[in-house]
């Protein structure tokens, strides 16, 4: 079946025709699109959406997928009127779609299609293709292969569902009747696929063009430097919100102008646009020291520079959470108490198997003292958890809502363009802005560099059978990953403040001194 074009190949194709070729065409190119341990969670996460979904019909028969008589046990057990199949296998000319739940309609007899998805809605806002598109694929070649439908549901999990006690599979699941849409869009989908079988088919890379050179650098297509190799790497496509200015970025590609140095002066951007493209034209940083200066004035000590890891199961793991509700595990803390101090380090990691909500507060309130500001960066996921553990333990809504009161966003100085340098890149998490700032500090010698793997491991650590040497060194590696977090956070205030106040810095240690991260931990005060 290696020469059929299935759904996600098809869904592909209408986002980038040239991306979905390559990846049928060049499998030499698995570099640009393995998927990452991040979205091989995520995979993970829809699969188990998918076993819990199946006990909304129970004594259903599955097929396995990947048996090469899928195509002719479907067949043989749709003609039996088996009530409930789970993953049948349907194949109509080029095309293959394996359908979640097919379940036979005694009154009508028919067929309902039933296609589960491991999101909160029908449509996902942030893509241009919703489970409609999807969801019609399968309906005409279901139809082709003879099969009459009755209805076609998509089920999705219900946002509003929250876990008290065992899951409720009738409750964590919403299911929508989406025939009218899908029999709507049918003919559409038809010549869709038909245009997908012409070009995916056929063996000539050059007929087909990949238009997200039209796209920002975020919603660009897996293969897009394969396609576009003279493009280079920090483009037009990486001014600020310019995927938002479709006209803007089309007048520049029309003009091949991709470079930000070839930018003419006269073209019209915004105030922040504009400022990121001046920056690197010249080469230098552009800031704004009074306005600096008045955000660090603001801060109050003693400064608790502070971070959280989440996990988001889609399957909420614990009483009171809903689906892909945040579970903070984890939390680090840099402390300062005056300008010139060394920061003194608090953490904690919760390692088992229960929720973790009650001893995150408890050693909150064990480390973060009645006065001072609390700095994050991007505060409005610190801010959102907290509220969080408020709803779910009101007795500690007090505490919990001053430290939202007492929260500040450090990222705001390079948000708000008071900092811009051209090495940024137009980008302003910390990721960008730590090696420009204090080039000696580094995420590379760490084995967790990211937050969507810290999550993935915790969940390894804490849920699943491995040794116990492996989950003693997951959860080494997720302190130096959340304690690297906060002390960038240190090291760029302590960097703002060395450059943009008159205060003289007594004593000030020169930052990242060390090779590399683990001789820079040891020598962290604790």
């Amino acid at each position: 079946m290696s020469n059929l074009i299935n759904k996600t190949q098809y869904i592909e194709f209408l986002d980038c025709r040239k991306n979905s070729w390559l990846k049928i065409h060049k499998p030499e190119l698995i570099d640009l699109y393995e998927l990452s341990d991040f979205e091989l969670n995520l995979l993970r996460q829809g699969n188990d959406v998918e076993e819990w979904a199946r006990l909304l019909f129970p004594n259903g028969l599955f097929i396995t997928p990947t048996e090469d008589n899928a195509v002719e046990l479907s067949k043989k057990y749709i003609a039996q009127k088996t009530p409930v199949i789970f993953q049948p296998t349907s194949v109509y000319d080029v095309f293959l779609a394996r359908h979640d739940i097919l379940e036979y309609d005694q009154p009508s007899g028919k067929w309902n299609l039933y296609e589960v998805k491991s999101t909160s809605s029908v449509k996902e806002n942030s893509k241009e293709i919703d489970h409609i598109e999807d969801a019609s694929f399968q309906v005409v070649i279901l139809k082709e292969t003879g099969i009459e439908l009755n209805k076609i549901f998509i089920i999705c999990l219900n946002k509003e569902y929250i876990r008290s006690g065992n899951i409720n599979s009738s409750q964590l699941f919403q299911i929508d009747d989406v025939t009218a849409e899908v029999n709507a869009r049918e003919e559409s989908t038809r010549q869709k696929m038909q245009e997908a079988k012409a070009a995916l088919l056929q063996d000539d890379e050059t007929a087909l063009e990949c238009l997200c050179i039209y796209k920002g650098r975020s919603a660009q297509c897996t293969t897009f430097k394969h396609s576009y190799p003279h493009v280079p790497e920090y483009s037009v496509h990486d001014i600020y919100m310019i995927g938002k200015s479709k006209k803007k970025l089309a007048a520049l590609v029309d003009q091949e102008v991709f470079a930000l140095e070839n930018i003419p002066e006269e073209f019209e951007l915004s105030p922040h646009q504009s400022i990121q493209v001046k920056a690197h034209k010249q080469a230098v940083s552009i800031t704004n020291a009074a306005a600096i200066r008045a955000e660090l004035a603001s801060l109050i000590y003693p400064l608790y520079f502070f971070d959280y890891e989440t996990y988001p199961s889609a399957i909420p793991l614990f009483d009171g959470f809903s689906p892909y509700q945040q579970v903070p595990f984890q939390f680090s803390l840099h402390i300062v108490t005056s300008v010139d101090s060394e920061p003194e380090h608090r953490e904690y990691l919760y390692r088992g198997d229960k929720d973790p909500s009650l001893e995150v507060i408890a050693k909150l309130k064990e480390f973060i003292g009645p006065v001072g500001s609390i700095i994050a960066w991007h505060k409005s996921f610190e801010r959102d958890r907290t509220k969080e553990l408020a709803q779910h333990y009101p007795e500690h809504t007090a505490f919990l809502e001053d430290l939202c009161n007492r929260l500040y966003d450090l990222e705001d100085i390079f948000k708000k363009r008071y900092f811009v340098h051209p090495d940024f890149k137009g980008k302003t998490s910390i990721k960008k802005v730590l090696p420009v700032l204090v080039p000696e500090l580094s995420y590379n010698d760490l084995d967790i560099r990211e937050g969507g793997l810290a999550s993935q491991k915790w969940f390894e650590m804490c849920f699943s059978s491995i040794s116990q040497n492996e989950k003693d060194k997951i959860a080494s590696d997720l302190k130096k990953y959340c304690k690297m977090d906060t002390y960038a956070m240190y090291a760029i205030w302590k960097y703002l403040m060395t450059s943009f106040t008159p205060v003289r810095i007594v004593e000030a240690k020169p930052l990242g001194v060390f090779e590399t991260f683990g001789q820079m931990a040891e020598n962290l005060p604790r």
